[in-house]
């Protein structure tokens, strides 16, 4: 299955994808969360909050 990363377009091909998954792009190295394995859908990966302790 594949699908295109949402920030540079490049074509992703996964075999085995799971929804909440967290990949890397090869090309741009960004994160993404696989949202849908079928049809496989990709979007960027929530950033984590920094806790200061408050």
């Amino acid at each position: 299955m594949s699908a295109n990363c949402p920030e540079c377009d490049a074509e992703i091909t996964l075999t085995k994808p799971m929804r909440g998954e967290i990949i890397v792009c090869p090309d741009c190295g960004v994160e993404l969360e696989v949202t849908n394995e079928n049809p496989l859908a990709l979007e960027l990966a929530p950033q984590e909050e920094e806790d200061w302790g408050e």
